[in-house]
């Protein structure tokens, strides 16, 4: 299938089988927006299953280093966007959703 082609289904599909996939698509960007605390550092490959292309890619996993990096500049981030949100020292537990 090419990009070009990815959502051609939609055209095949019915109103009723279109609100369904919204509705499923909604779910999960919603349970993906409503991560927190640590989860929010998590891989999240759940999102790419909603979609109806079936690859599970192999992500390049940066070193640890460059992994760290990117860690705290994305904390930072969200000093600078959410000033206000709550902040937690409570550390990850085992068994934590992730």
């Amino acid at each position: 299938m090419t990009k070009a082609g990815l959502d051609d289904d939609l055209e095949r599909m019915t109103r009723e089988q279109l609100v369904i996939e919204v509705v499923k698509l909604r779910e999960g960007i919603r349970n993906h927006r409503d991560s927190t605390r640590h989860e929010l550092c998590w891989h999240h490959p759940q999102l790419w299953g909603l979609l109806p292309e079936k690859t599970d890619p192999l992500p390049e996993v940066p070193g640890w280093p460059q992994f760290l990096e990117g860690c705290l500049k994305y904390r930072r981030s969200l000093d600078e966007q959410l000033p206000d949100a709550p902040c937690t020292s409570k550390p990850y537990q085992e068994g934590d959703r992730l």
